[in-house]
Parts: C-alpha cells; structure tokens; sequence
C-alpha cells in the first residue's frame, strides 16, 4: 500500500462561461519517506495538486488515497482529522496568523493536538532554532520579513512529526543559503524520521535536492523519474 495513490484525477474550474482544465488524468504514487519535487511552469497544476492531496479541495473525478483512506469518500470532520494528525502544510503565502508570535504560531497545530504546553513550548523552541529563528520566537508575523515569516511556516508544517508535509513552492522567498539550510533540515528529518515530502517548485535546487522528480505539463505527468539528489546517501 502507498502512502498517496492519485487514480485518473481531474480538476476542472469553472471561469465565468469557460471550463479550465487543472488536472488532466493523473496518475501517481507516492511511497512512505519519498522527497519528490513536483515541477512545472505557472499553471501547469502544481499547486491544485498539491491542495487535492491535503484534501483542500475536491477532484472533478477520479480518487486520491492518503494512507489508505478515499478522501472524498469521508466527512468534514474525519478530513480535518486526518489534516492535522497526518499532513503538514507550508503555503507559499505563509498562512501564519498576524496575532501570534513566531513561537505561537509554531505551538498552534501541537495545541490542536492537545499537546501539553510545556512540551509543545519546547518542541517549538528547539524547531526555531533550527530554522535560525530562535532570536526573533517573540516577533509576530508582521515584523518579519518574508523569508522569516516562510521559515516560521516551515517549523509548524514539521515540528509535530506529519506523515507528509506538502510545500508549495518553500525556497520562493528565500535566499539560496537559507534556502539550502531548510532542504537540509527537511532532508534529514525525511532520512531519520522517515517524514514524506512532497514539494511544488520552480526552483532548481529543490529539484536537486529531491529523489524523485515529477514534471506537470498542462495538467498532465510528463515525466517521472528517480534520481540521486544533492544530499543522497
């Protein structure tokens, strides 16, 4: 059994009298502990696959599995389950929530999971320190530029041990030294934790980081292949 199984999935959109077709038959399977990057140009639908996978939104046809469950064959409820013990998510806007401090911001998913405080705190505080964060745990998201706010995302995605943590796009606004550091930490918590990831990306060195590579065109798989990545073996 793999982790994910997308079976013959279409996403169809509908602009104003016109049907937009995202996702056009695709077919791919994950593996437990995969680094995939899924690659493409703008509008090749990277992302909307991405959303379908973390059962953000819904298939036109076809089925998604995450380890093992259909998701549009469950509840509301048993799907937000699932989103917050299974699946970690970094969104290219952030998603972090301007109220709260960078270290509350991390906590929030742990304290949803009924997490004590003391030990969500220092889950927390030890995640910002590898993210180079541990100065500004007190900062809100508005006094951090855009590569903060982007590693602060990435600490909650992680910090409580998902099943799969889907990025969308994590290296946009970072620059290529922050940007490595954070494909470090996500590859060795992929080799030691055994944490699937799945990324979305333009990026070239997320593409040389990852062990396998899947290239969206139009909607469609155009490839699919293994590879060495960077930081392999």
């Amino acid at each position: 059994m793999s982790l994910i199984e997308v079976h013959n999935v279409i996403k169809n959109y509908i602009d104003g009298k016109n049907t937009v077709e995202a996702l056009r038959g695709v077919d791919i399977k994950i593996e437990t502990g995969e680094f995939t990057a899924i690659a493409g140009p703008s509008g090749s639908g990277k992302t909307t696959l991405l959303n379908l996978i973390g059962g953000l939104d819904t298939v036109t046809s076809g089925t998604i599995k995450v380890d093992d469950v259909e998701l549009s064959a469950v509840s509301i409820r048993r799907l937000s389950e699932m989103r917050l013990h299974k699946i970690g998510f970094v969104f290219q806007s952030y998603n972090l929530m301007p109220v709260l401090s960078a270290l509350e911001n991390v906590e929030f998913t742990m304290m949803l999971q009924s997490v004590p405080k003391r030990e969500r705190t220092r889950r927390a505080k030890e995640i910002l320190d590898k993210v180079g964060l541990s100065e500004h745990a007190h900062r809100r998201p508005p006094a951090l530029s855009g590569g903060q706010q982007q590693r602060v995302a990435v600490a909650r995605a992680i910090v409580s041990g998902p099943a799969v943590v889907l990025a969308d796009e994590p290296t946009a606004n970072l620059d290529s030294g922050t940007g490595a550091k954070l494909l470090d930490l996500m590859r060795t918590l992929n080799k030691t934790e055994n944490m699937t990831f799945i990324f979305s990306t333009h990026d070239p060195m997320v593409m040389d980081y990852a062990t396998r590579l899947i290239q969206l065109h139009d909607g469609a798989v155009r490839s699919d292949e293994m590879k060495n990545s960077k930081t392999a073996g």
